[in-house]
């Protein structure tokens, strides 16, 4: 499986990135609000720099969540409607596993604890060991910075350090990281040899949270609860 579109509008960045044999492009570009109108144009000039029409792709991955409930459909829609259009199978991958990828990638980082702003006092968080399996050892979940627990030997990866950084458990290396489309290229192989793809009509996001929003109350114990 050789040729290959990743994409993730998760977080506040767009993601995309093509691997056509031993190349890859990628490139990001603003995410949040601005991510549904520039991600099938990003899309087709990659694809054109790689030389290849939809039709000729043997999967397309995205990043299926946790994140921005906004940009998880986004990404999801965008997915099932290329696939749809070119039959072509769609490859879910759970953003916290791209953000430990690129930790490991990045960093060298074998053990970690991938971490993602959750907004609302809260923070999506899974942990993975590559020194064993990239499976979660821990599925994902919403959880408070503070009831964190970093196992010993595990290094703290993805974008909740400015939001938290002192409420976030100490200890551990600090690697600033997201859920990059290339690391999804390089999590592909694995994924695609487990079966993980699936027919576009069958890709749904990753929600982990049930709600969008706080009412007021709940933002001001929040608030108490973190003073």
């Amino acid at each position: 499986m050789a040729r290959l579109l990743a994409f993730d509008t998760s977080t506040e960045t767009l993601s995309v990135a093509v691997r056509h044999g031993d190349a890859v492009i990628e490139r990001t570009s603003a995410g949040g609000a601005q991510a549904s109108s520039t991600l099938i144009p990003l899309v087709q000039s990659l694809l054109a720099e790689a030389g290849l029409a939809l039709r000729e792709l043997d999967a397309i991955a995205f990043g299926r969540g946790p994140g921005s409930f906004t940009g998880l459909r986004t990404a999801c829609s965008v997915a099932q409607g290329l696939g749809f259009g070119a039959g072509v199978p769609l490859l879910p991958v759970d953003t916290l596993l791209a953000v430990a990828e690129e930790a490991r990638h990045r960093f060298g980082a074998q053990q970690v604890l991938a971490v993602l702003d959750a907004r609302m006092e809260q923070v999506y968080c899974a942990s993975y060991d590559f020194s064993a399996q990239a499976a979660p050892m821990v599925e994902p979940q919403l959880s408070a910075p503070e009831a964190l627990v970093l196992p010993p030997g595990f290094a703290l990866a993805g974008n909740a350090f400015e939001a938290y950084g002192e409420r976030l458990p100490a200890g551990g290396a600090r690697h600033p990281a997201l859920p990059t489309a290339a690391a999804m290229l390089r999590l592909a192989p694995a994924l695609l040899t487990d079966g993980r793809t699936v027919a576009p009509a069958d890709a749904w996001p990753l929600y982990v949270r049930d709600k969008v929003a706080q009412t007021t109350a709940e933002r001001a114990a929040a608030k108490q609860q973190a003073t």
